[in-house]
């Protein structure tokens, strides 16, 4: 309690010592000196804001891009083709073939709508009101027997999807109606059957 109190180490003691712990550091890897100069502010700040693996993300986005161009050319060869296994989902599965091939396979007369209106569109402007109500007529009785028409196809894709799947599924005629409603030639997919063809 009263004992001889402890020397203060010198100066030389303590710069010993943390040589002493420096070198047993495992961050300093046994070395007794620093072994590098002191790296500059400027490459320490740029160290710091350098993004993580910068090569990885890059290579992501790029083979995703890839990815997604190969799937949109492949999607397009089947809308040519009538390739199940690229189709959009709109256009996959057995009925939907069927529909597109009962369609496809008679004529429609709402293929001509948009002819008649392009018609209708040039006509307009001939200053004759005989013709003009004769092509307004002529128009409005295309339209009903688009209506018509359209009656017709509901019917035939529901009495010949119930012969070959027991029953259409949820959107299979209106998606024969809107089918039939746009010209042959630019149809998606492109028609796999010819006019007049047997469908079974």
């Amino acid at each position: 309690m009263f004992g001889r109190k402890k020397e203060a180490p010198t100066a030389q003691e303590t710069v010993d010592q943390a040589a002493a712990a420096q070198a047993e550091s495992p961050k300093s890897g046994g070395s007794t000196g620093k072994g590098a100069p002191t790296p500059r502010r400027k490459d320490q700040v740029a160290a710091r804001q350098r993004p993580l693996v910068p090569n990885d993300r890059k290579a992501a986005r790029e083979a995703s891009r890839a990815a997604m161009r190969e799937e949109r050319l492949k999607t397009r060869a089947a809308l040519d083709t009538g390739d199940e296994r690229y189709l959009p989902l709109r256009d996959k599965g057995p009925n939907r073939r069927f529909v597109r091939d009962v369609v496809d396979a008679r004529w429609n007369v709402g293929e001509f709508v948009m002819i008649a209106a392009a018609v209708f569109v040039v006509a307009s402007f001939i200053q004759n009101l005989t013709v003009q109500s004769f092509i307004l007529m002529a128009f409005w009785a295309l339209i009903v027997l688009v209506i018509v028409d359209s009656i017709r196809i509901r019917f035939l894709l529901r009495r010949r999807l119930t012969e070959k799947f027991g029953g259409p599924n949820q959107g299979d005629v209106w998606y024969g109606i809107s089918r039939a409603l746009q010209l042959r030639r630019f149809r998606l997919p492109k028609p796999q059957v010819r006019r007049g063809e047997k469908v079974s």
